[in-house]
């Protein structure tokens, strides 16, 4: 985006942002054209930013891995280690159950064999952002929880709550449940 006119850049800012609420109203299929038009831009312009739905959704997910990415970066400074852990789950876990499709992706990025492409490298960027906060809070958490352990559970309550009237606030109660038995020592 360097080098772009002023305008060219926020349009963009502008067309990602309509993006994220739909996609998050609507699930992966918002419509691009619906997204230009909400934006207040021309279809021309949408698709010359986002020539396809894929290049669309790929930049929604890559924008909020980059800030769940940065989220677990600021939170590695928290005083309680098992805070911030369960903080940055419960970011992870609200993207998660707000945005439909990213489970989807997220499933798809841990099914894919050693080697090949992820479409959205989501799961591999949460491992490594996550990690340190996991190894920060071992102490607190049962022998043996990993951090692929917890990205798993994210995700699957994300996928069972996925069409619930309330997804946010249903996958906030089933990640408190989860959290009893992944850290005894306390409660989310």
């Amino acid at each position: 985006m360097t080098g772009q006119r002023a305008d060219a850049r926020r349009n963009y800012a502008l067309l990602l942002a309509v993006a994220e609420k739909a996609i998050a109203a609507e699930g992966a299929d918002a419509s691009l054209e619906q997204i230009a038009r909400t934006a207040g831009v021309g279809s021309g312009t949408a698709r010359r930013h986002f020539p396809t739905r894929h290049a669309l959704l790929e930049a929604v997910f890559r924008r909020q891995m980059d800030t769940l990415c940065g989220r677990a970066a600021e939170l590695l400074g928290h005083p309680d280690p098992r805070a911030g852990l369960l903080e940055w789950l419960r970011d992870v876990l609200t993207f998660a159950a707000t945005t439909r499709g990213l489970p989807e992706a997220l499933n798809r990025d841990r099914a894919a064999p050693p080697g090949e492409p992820h479409e959205y490298c989501a799961t591999a960027r949460l491992t490594d952002a996550g990690g340190p906060l996991v190894a920060r809070a071992a102490a607190s958490l049962t022998p043996g929880v990993t951090i692929t352990d917890l990205l798993n559970l994210v995700t699957g309550i994300a996928l069972a709550t996925e069409h619930h009237p309330d997804a946010a606030a249903e996958a906030e109660r089933l990640l408190h449940l989860t959290v009893e038995g992944v850290s005894p020592a306390g409660s989310a």
